[in-house]
């Protein structure tokens, strides 16, 4: 698999965005441990499906697992929360560094052409920890439009008024899908799509409020937490979006249905 330029394009195809949860590829009991097995799975699935021609330009996104948080965690650092540690930001940045490291050995080891995008040197929030996120998407587009796999994780960023903050992989995703016009979007994690109350995967969504009562959500709930957030912002995307687990990954890749579908 080469990196084939994609120059002199001049409508090139929408990009899919995919996300691998530090918890499907990571041990997050045990800091800094990947889950070699699911890890593997993954990144077969992203191999075979550029191989095959199912997936024409892939922008990858990593959260953090065992990695990220426990250094966060430890240095008190979260999506809300920032410091002006240096020691703190260079702790946080180089254990998802490393887990971006790991992440892209394997998928090269396949033949993905993939590279590293770290949001640390990118992005910044303007107005505090519940400002926008501003992520120039520039660089990620080239390289996309030049046959690489960027490769994205969650990070510190630089926020006015706090420091350094923490910028999850789903608002990452969401920010690509938005800023790149992705026209699909996949999120793959340890549960098998949405649940409802009753542990049951809800096949489809496409309005928040017939969900709400089963994700235990309500209209005050913030759009950056757990399950409901995600579907929030998911639902305010223009791409259709799918949550699914490792049994998901190649299905969704293939262009088929996979967990539950928000759109």
């Amino acid at each position: 698999m080469s990196a084939d330029s994609g120059a002199g394009e001049t409508d090139p195809v929408p990009p899919v965005v995919l996300k691998l949860g530090g918890s499907l590829i990571t041990e997050k009991d045990r800091p800094e441990t990947l889950d070699e097995g699911a890890l593997a799975v993954a990144c077969d699935a992203v191999a075979d499906a550029l191989d095959d021609g199912a997936v024409d330009r892939l922008a990858v996104v990593h959260g953090g697992g065992s990695f990220g948080h426990h250094h966060a965690s430890e240095h008190g650092v979260s999506t809300t929360s920032g410091t002006r540690d240096a020691g703190a930001v260079a702790a946080v940045h180089g254990a998802m560094k490393r887990l971006n490291a790991h992440v892209l050995e394997r998928l090269r080891d396949r033949d993905v052409p993939a590279v590293p995008v770290h949001p640390l040197s990118l992005g910044a929030r303007a107005e505090g920890a519940d400002g926008d996120l501003d992520l120039p998407l520039s660089s990620t587009a080239t390289l996309l439009g030049e046959g690489f796999v960027p490769v994205l994780h969650g990070d510190g960023v630089a926020t006015a008024g706090e420091g350094v903050t923490v910028v999850s992989g789903d608002e990452l995703v969401v920010e690509l899908a938005a800023g790149l016009g992705a026209r699909r979007v996949g999120v793959c994690s340890t549960v098998p799509g949405v649940l409802d109350a009753d542990g049951d995967v809800i096949s489809a969504i496409d309005d928040f409020d017939a969900v709400a009562d089963a994700l235990g959500a309500s209209d005050a709930t913030d759009v950056s937490g757990g399950m409901a957030g995600k579907v929030r912002e998911l639902l305010a995307l223009d791409a259709p979006a799918h949550v699914f687990g490792a049994d998901g990954l190649a299905p969704f890749l293939r262009g088929e249905d996979a967990g539950t579908r928000i759109d």
